[in-house]
This record gives structure tokens, sequence and C-alpha cells, in this order.
């Protein structure tokens, strides 16, 4: 039986490139890439590069909707 996540424990909202790569199931330098083109957004904290988890969100859907348009 699965069970629900912590609600005490918090979530990430902010990833390394690194991590949403992995999230995504992609490799890094693709994430850098999608994010040269900007087809992945991300903000800038210091020299930091964070993906919020909001624009993975929308990063998947523009796959999604390039997939049905093709």
């Amino acid at each position: 039986m699965a069970t629900a996540p912590d609600a005490s424990i918090p979530q990430r909202r902010l990833l390394r490139v690194e991590a949403a790569a992995e999230l995504l199931d992609i490799k890094r330098s693709t994430a850098y890439e999608q994010i040269r083109l900007g087809r992945l957004r991300t903000v800038r904290i210091g020299r930091r590069r964070l993906v919020p988890t909001e624009y993975i969100d929308e990063y998947i859907e523009l796959l999604k909707a390039e997939a049905s348009a093709a």
C-alpha cells in the first residue's frame, strides 16, 4: 500500500539543473541546451542557476504540445 508524502516535510521548489535533468530523465548537457534555447526556464540566485518546479511542468507541457502537433 502506497503512503502519501508526509505533509510536514517541505518539498523542494527550486532544483539545481542537474536535479531537474535527472527528474526529466535527460542528460545534464541536454538540460543546459534546452535552457540555452529558452525552452526550459530558470532563475538566478547569485551565480546559481535553479529550475523552479513549475518551470519543469511548463517544459513537460511544451513537449506534450509538440508531440501532439507532430
